[in-house]
């Protein structure tokens, strides 16, 4: 027997063909059925080979709906700043806002400037 111990063998493992993106098949159907449920998303993925669980279809849909509800609640905070600020017009207060952020360094800069002056 060579030197080689069973540890030092190189072996080769078959790999499993890969499918595709599961989570993006489930994104696309769900864009083009936006009122489908999960049974109907998975029903109609197998129906083009896909085979996916409902767990996976639960996790992709809540995480876009998570996405479209943060963006929402940080559109609605910048509008609310600007009006408390007493500027009707939201979008010219935030370009401001990042015309100075620029100007100082950026918004990390900015936020350092925000917090010294609110000590």
């Amino acid at each position: 027997m060579s030197g080689n111990t069973y540890s030092q063998r190189n072996f080769t493992v078959a790999k499993k063909p890969r499918e595709g993106n599961k989570s993006q098949a489930i994104r696309d159907y769900h864009r083009e059925n936006p009122k489908a449920k999960a049974k109907e998303i998975i029903a109609g993925l197998a129906e083009k080979g896909v085979a996916v669980k409902p767990n996976l279809v639960y996790l992709v849909i809540g995480k876009e709906k998570g996405e479209r509800r943060h963006r929402r609640q940080v559109q609605q905070r910048a509008t609310n700043v600007a009006t408390a600020a007493g500027n009707l017009d939201a979008v010219k207060t935030i370009l401001q806002v990042k015309a100075l952020a620029v100007e100082v360094g950026g918004y990390d800069a900015l936020k350092q400037l925000v917090d010294a002056l609110s000590s």
